[in-house]
């Protein structure tokens, strides 16, 4: 019995096999197939043999219409355009800048500082390898940078503007020199036309504003210069130690001055005198010059013109805020050098400045960062030219004008670099400027 049993479920099962294998395969995911292999599409321009030199093959020659489709495949494929030139290229400007007409150029420039609240203007002054003024260059020569930017121009112009000159005398020099200094101040009027304007400041242990801005012609101005001219001071040093140290510069047997006779200032009781330091406040008296000028109004050069041997001691001003006061309010500074600072060789080391000490000669630094020059003069015929000569090169700059690409007010330092296309010739302009909110208005 259990065999035949056995035998009827096992011919069941066999008879409902197919049934259920037809089931599962029902119930199982299809498997696609293999994608078929494909051709590349084919490179245009390739079939006709017109390759393109620096573009590749599937790329035409600007001007003439595609001769195939881009595929998306292409689409992905293609790299994104750059936007930043590549760093080997070189930068020439295509659209030239505007040029005002002769006399229109000043009118232009203070109307650009109006409109364009973000528009920099440069004078930039240019010469030789032998100091000479080198004149005829155009806006092609120049190129501008501002943070290593490339600054296309928008204005350039040659005309001359008229020049706010604030004039500083230092009256802290030795007799001989203030001596030379005093017969050359007639000369200043000489040097300035009826367009420009002249204040004048004086400086030792204090500044003075001798008088506030007033025409370049007028006879208030001769009048004011003979009124600062000082004597100086003395030319001898004290002995500070030994049995000399008590008053050892003498006249007809009194003591010449008083300062370091035995328990004054000096002291000297012990055999040991103390010498009053030298005080030159050279900081305050430009940064007093700076104020008067940064109210004058837009369209003028704005100067300061130092007669002085440099030093810096004493003021209350440091260096860093007078070159930020004087680079947001476009201000250059110009200078004769007399004194030591004029002397050949023994100018060049008083530049160096040893720590903790007082500055010899703190102009230079002044000069060159706000695009100004200096003279060095010994006699009072090289002093009286001095003055005709820095005011030919103050007037006869190239005014170069670019939309700055930095926001407005953010009260960062920007960087310029203006360069000339051209060998041995010498670029003399500002280091850079701060914004000033002064040119939104």
């Amino acid at each position: 019995m259990k065999l035949g049993f056995t035998a009827i479920a096992l011919a069941t099962l066999l008879s409902l096999s197919p049934i259920l294998k037809t089931a599962a395969m029902a119930q199982q995911p299809a498997v696609p197939d293999a994608p078929a292999p494909q051709a590349p599409p084919p490179l245009s321009g390739v079939e006709s043999g017109t390759i393109t030199p620096g573009l590749g093959a599937g790329q035409e020659q600007s001007g003439t219409a595609s001769s195939s489709t881009t595929t998306p495949a292409q689409q992905r494929e293609q790299p994104a355009p750059s936007s930043h030139a590549p760093s080997n290229q070189v930068e020439i400007q295509t659209t030239p800048p505007e040029l005002p007409g002769t006399g229109e150029g000043v009118e232009k420039i203070s109307t650009m500082l109006h409109i364009q609240v973000n528009f920099v203007e440069v004078p930039v002054t240019v010469k030789d390898n032998k100091g000479k003024l080198v004149a005829g260059l155009t806006f092609r020569d120049f190129k501008v940078y501002e943070n290593d930017s490339f600054e296309p121009l928008r204005v350039f112009t040659v005309d001359p503007f008229p020049l706010s000159v604030a004039f500083v005398i230092d009256q802290s020099l030795t007799s001989d020199v203030m001596a030379k200094v005093n017969n050359s101040l007639g000369a200043i009027q000489g040097a300035l036309t009826p367009y420009d304007e002249v204040s004048v400041f004086s400086y030792a242990s204090i500044v003075q504003e001798r008088t506030g801005f007033t025409g370049a012609q007028t006879t208030r101005l001769p009048a004011v210069l003979s009124i600062t001219k000082e004597t100086g001071t003395e030319m001898l040093a004290p002995v500070p130690s030994g049995p000399l140290s008590g008053c050892n510069i003498r006249e007809n047997g009194a003591c010449v001055d008083p300062n370091i006779q035995p328990g004054k200032s000096a002291g000297a009781f012990n055999g040991i005198m103390t010498i009053p330091k030298e005080i030159h406040t050279l900081n305050d008296a430009i940064l007093a010059a700076a104020k008067e000028l940064s109210n004058r109004p837009k369209g003028r050069r704005r100067i300061i013109y130092v007669i002085s041997d440099g030093k810096e001691y004493g003021s209350t001003a440091t260096y860093k805020e007078v070159i930020r006061y004087l680079e947001t309010n476009k201000i250059a500074v110009y200078g004769t050098l007399v004194g030591d600072s004029a002397r050949w060789g023994e100018g060049y080391i008083s530049r160096v400045h040893l720590p903790f000490t007082m500055y010899d000669n703190i102009l230079v630094k002044y000069a060159h960062t706000t695009g100004g020059t200096l003279d060095s003069e010994r006699g009072v015929d090289g002093i009286e030219k001095s003055y005709a000569k820095i005011a030919e090169e103050a007037r006869t700059q190239y005014t170069l004008g670019y939309l700055s690409h930095q926001p407005f007010i953010d009260g960062k330092f920007r960087k310029i670099d203006v360069r000339v296309d051209r060998p041995g010739l010498e670029v003399i302009a500002k280091t850079g400027y701060y914004p000033n909110a002064k040119d939104a208005q």
